[in-house]
């Protein structure tokens, strides 16, 4: 006698399982399961923790993630992290997690946090302080992976973003799907598609009201910029963002890759008398031979490299401008304590005097 008929997996559900074992590089062999199974070690599997905040997008990624657990190769916790920005905050962080528990993550961790940066504007200090709290857990439970649930509709987002900030090719290159501890296998999937991953799973997902508040610039660009877009250009316009962001990621991290290399080339790195100060010098002529490109991106690196702030495009040029020799040697200051000056010919230079030709970077701090 035949069982009853399984039920169809929806497609949607099977595109999203696919994406994240591919990412994990889970799914397609019973190797580790296997192995865990006949050692009986089960702690052998790596820990893979999931941010949840009990939306559609986290909450889809929760549910497919639990799939691949249960399959065994891997073992799937989640970390929800309440802001404690809504009065609710709590009861929904309880909720998410009762949902995840039920799905079979196991550890489930909620973390309080509070938004306090100075000088930067309420998004960049939740999600400063939401990093912080993903990256503590994940040290601290010794968890290999994070996955975040950025979707397709995020990525188009963050592009529009950078241009409208006048950004470079990193920035418009959008969200990395690796950076570190942290992937993200959804960024080929729609915001839609979660909703029917979560309908496909029979989960309520939470709406977070912040993401149609207008006071928000990326909820203005999700809910009024990209549907104004869609109306004019096409409904693919969403598609053609991401898009330019992977073909702009291919190209940002080939220049990264190069710039990387001539500042290994050129960069002298000294300390002075003072165990505060730290200088890198770099022979103007050098620089001057180094396309554009690549050169703003070696004079960045030298700021970095002194535990500096990343220089804006203006600090960038104003730094770039001391090679042309003409007017004030400086110093040009830049973000993080450090400043830049050539070293004009008969000034003393600290320690030595092959200074000369060359840009300096100093940081006192």
């Amino acid at each position: 006698m035949q069982g009853a008929p399984r039920p169809r997996l929806s497609p949607v559900v099977g595109k999203a399982r696919k994406a994240v074992g591919d990412l994990l590089g889970v799914g397609t062999t019973g190797g580790q399961r296997k192995a865990a199974q006949a050692s009986g070690n089960t702690h052998a599997r790596p820990l893979i923790l999931v941010a949840c905040s009990g939306g559609p997008d986290s909450l889809a990624l929760a549910a497919v993630a639990a799939f691949l657990g249960r399959r065994g190769e891997i073992q799937v916790g989640a970390v929800i992290v309440d802001h404690q920005l809504q009065p609710q905050s709590r009861a929904v962080a309880e909720a998410t997690a009762g949902i995840l528990r039920g799905l079979g993550l196991d550890p489930v961790e909620i973390s309080t946090v509070t938004s306090t940066d100075v000088g930067v504007g309420p998004e960049a200090a939740a999600r400063n302080a939401r990093y912080a709290a993903l990256d503590e857990a994940a040290a601290r439970l010794d968890a290999r992976t994070m996955l975040l649930g950025h979707t397709l509709d995020d990525q188009a987002e963050s592009v529009l973003l950078g241009l409208a900030r006048g950004s470079g090719t990193r920035s418009l290159a959008g969200i990395p799907q690796r950076r570190g501890l942290y992937l993200r296998p959804f960024l080929g999937l729609r915001r839609a598609e979660t909703l029917q991953i979560c309908a496909a799973e029979g989960l309520q997902p939470w709406h977070d009201p912040t993401n149609e508040d207008p006071a928000f610039l990326r909820s203005r660009v999700r809910t009024r910029v990209l549907p104004f877009l869609q109306d004019e250009l096409g409904p693919g316009i969403a598609q053609s963002l991401s898009r330019s962001a992977r073909i702009l990621a291919q190209d940002a991290d080939y220049l990264d890759q190069q710039a990387a290399a001539e500042y290994h080339r050129l960069a002298e790195i000294l300390s002075t008398d003072s165990a505060a100060s730290r200088e890198v010098r770099i022979s103007e002529a050098e620089l001057r031979a180094l396309p554009a490109a690549l050169r703003q991106r070696v004079l960045a690196l030298a700021v970095v490299g002194l535990d500096g702030e990343q220089p804006s495009f203006e600090r960038l040029l104003a730094a770039e401008a001391l090679l042309a020799r003409r007017g004030s040697a400086g110093p040009v200051e830049l973000a993080g304590s450090v400043s830049v000056y050539r070293q004009p010919r008969g000034r003393s230079v600290p320690q030595e005097r092959s200074g000369y030709g060359k840009l300096v970077f100093r940081r006192t701090a």
